[in-house]
C-alpha cells in the first residue's frame, strides 16, 4: 500500500482565515439560535447553561432508544469482532468531522451536533439490508415506505415526542448519505407546515421524495456531506477487518486519498477550500468526482459481495417476514404479554409519560407499529426474538466468531 498524501490549505486561505478570526468577522450564514423554532414554544426555553442546540443534542443523547447505537450494524453483519464499526462509533464520526469543518467555516456547532448526533437514530438492525427488508414489508401492508431517515425524525418528532427544534428535525430527515453532490445549497423552511408534508410525500412516494430533500441550513448541509465522508473510508476499513477484501485491493481514488486517514483530512480540507465565506457548501470537480468513484467502487468491491447480499436475501428476509406479520397479529388481538407490547408499547409510554398519551399512538396502523418495533431493535435482540416468537424454527444466523480465518 502507497504512503498516504495529506492535503491542507493554500497559504491564501489560511491567511484570511487567521485574519478573520483577529478580527472577530463572523460568518454571515451561520444559523443563529435565536431564529429556531419548536412545536410547543413555551416549554424548552433556552438559557446561558442549555442554549438551544445543546437542549437538542441533550435530548437525543439522553433518548433512551441512543443506547441501541451500540449493537446496530453499521455495514457487517454477524461478525463477533470489536474492531468492526458499529452505528454508535458512525454518527461519532460524523459529528466529528461534521464540527471540524464546521468550526473553521464559523457554523454553529451546537446544531451540527444535534444533526449529527440524531441522524441515525431511527435506522433499523442489520444497516441499509435491514431498512430495504423493512420498506418492502410496509409497502406491501400500507402503500407507504419506510426510509430510516424518515424514520429517525418520526423517533424524535412523533414517537418520543422529544420537541426538538425545526432546524434538527429537518438535518435528520435530509442528511441522505447516499447522495453525493458537488454542491449542498440550503433551501429555507419556515415552518411546520412544510416539514411535515415533506415527511408525509416520503412515506407516500419513497425515492423520489427522498430525492429533493434539501436541508435548510449550511449545518445540516456539512452533516449531509461528512455522513459520506465517515463512511467511506471506514468502511473500507472494516472490510478488511472482515477479512473480505485485503489491505492491498487497488481503490482508484487518487485526489481524495483510499482508506479513512486520507479520505477525511482530504476531503475537510477541499470543503473548506471551497466553501469558506460562501452560502453553500461545495467541493472541487477533482474530489467530487473522486468521492463518486470512491462510493462506486465500495458498491462493487464491498457492499455487492457475495457475503453481504446474502445476508439480505437468504438469511435475513424470512425472519423480518415472520417478525412483522407476528408482531401485528399480536396488536390487532392485543395480546399485552407479547414482546411489541412489553418492549415496545410499555417502553414508549414509560419514556413519553410526561410528553404524550399513550393510547393515542395505539390508535395508528398496526403495520406502522411493527415497523416502529423492529426499527427500533438492536442486531441481537432481533434475532433472539425470533428464537423466542418461533421457537419451532431453526435460525439461519450464524456468527463469524473471533476464531474464524
Amino acid at each position: 500500500m502507497d504512503k498516504p498524501r495529506y492535503n491542507s490549505l493554500s497559504k491564501e486561505l489560511t491567511e484570511r482565515i487567521e485574519y478573520d478570526r483577529r478580527n472577530h468577522i463572523e460568518n454571515p450564514y451561520r444559523f443563529k439560535d435565536e431564529n429556531s423554532v419548536r412545536r410547543n414554544p413555551t416549554h424548552d426555553i433556552p438559557n446561558l447553561w442549555r442554549p438551544t442546540f445543546i437542549r437538542d443534542a441533550e435530548k437525543i443523547l439522553y433518548l433512551p432508544t441512543y443506547n441501541r447505537y451500540t449493537d446496530k450494524t453499521q455495514v457487517f453483519s454477524f461478525y463477533k469482532n470489536d474492531d468492526i464499526s458499529r452505528r454508535a462509533l458512525h454518527v461519532q464520526l460524523v459529528s466529528r468531522i461534521a464540527r471540524n469543518i464546521g468550526a473553521v467555516l464559523g457554523l454553529n456547532l451546537d446544531l451540527i451536533e444535534a444533526v449529527a448526533l440524531g441522524h441515525d437514530i431511527g435506522h433499523t438492525p442489520f444497516g441499509h439490508a435491514g431498512e430495504h427488508l423493512l420498506d418492502e414489508l410496509l409497502y406491501e401492508k400500507t402503500g407507504l415506505h419506510f426510509n430510516h431517515n424518515v424514520h429517525s425524525a418520526r423517533v424524535l418528532d412523533r414517537i418520543f415526542c422529544r420537541n426538538v427544534t425545526l432546524q434538527t428535525l429537518d438535518g435528520v430527515l435530509c442528511h441522505n448519505g447516499e447522495i453525493e453532490q458537488s454542491e449542498y445549497r440550503p433551501i429555507k423552511k419556515l415552518d411546520f407546515e412544510t416539514f411535515d408534508k415533506e415527511m408525509q410525500d416520503c412515506y407516500t412516494e419513497g425515492m423520489p421524495a427522498i430525492l429533493r430533500l434539501v436541508p435548510s441550513t449550511l449545518e445540516s448541509c456539512v452533516v449531509r456531506i461528512s455522513d459520506i465522508i465517515a463512511y467511506i473510508g471506514k468502511d473500507r476499513q472494516d472490510a478488511v477487518r472482515a477479512r473480505l477484501i485485503d489491505e492491498n485491493t487497488d481503490f482508484s481514488s487518487q485526489e481524495i486519498g483510499t482508506f479513512t486517514s486520507a479520505i477525511i483530512n482530504n476531503l475537510t480540507v477541499d470543503i473548506i477550500e471551497n466553501s469558506y465565506g460562501k452560502d453553500y457548501i461545495a467541493l472541487s470537480e477533482k474530489a467530487f468526482d473522486d468521492l463518486s468513484v470512491a462510493k462506486r467502487e465500495n458498491y462493487e468491491k464491498i457492499y455487492k459481495k457475495e457475503t453481504i447480499s446474502r445476508i439480505a436475501s437468504d438469511i435475513l428476509k424470512p425472519m423480518f417476514k415472520d417478525i412483522f406479520e407476528k408482531t401485528i397479529d399480536d396488536l390487532i388481538n392485543e395480546r399485552t404479554d407479547s414482546p411489541v407490547f412489553k418492549h415496545h408499547i410499555e417502553y414508549i409510554a414509560e419514556n413519553t409519560r410526561y410528553y404524550s398519551n399513550e393510547n393515542e399512538y395505539l390508535k395508528e396502523d398496526k403495520a406502522m407499529i411493527a415497523a416502529d418495533f423492529i426499527a427500533s431493535m438492536t442486531d441481537d435482540y432481533f434475532t433472539d426474538l425470533y428464537s423466542y416468537m418461533f421457537p419451532e424454527k431453526k435460525s439461519a444466523v450464524e456468527y463469524v466468531s473471533y476464531f474464524n480465518e
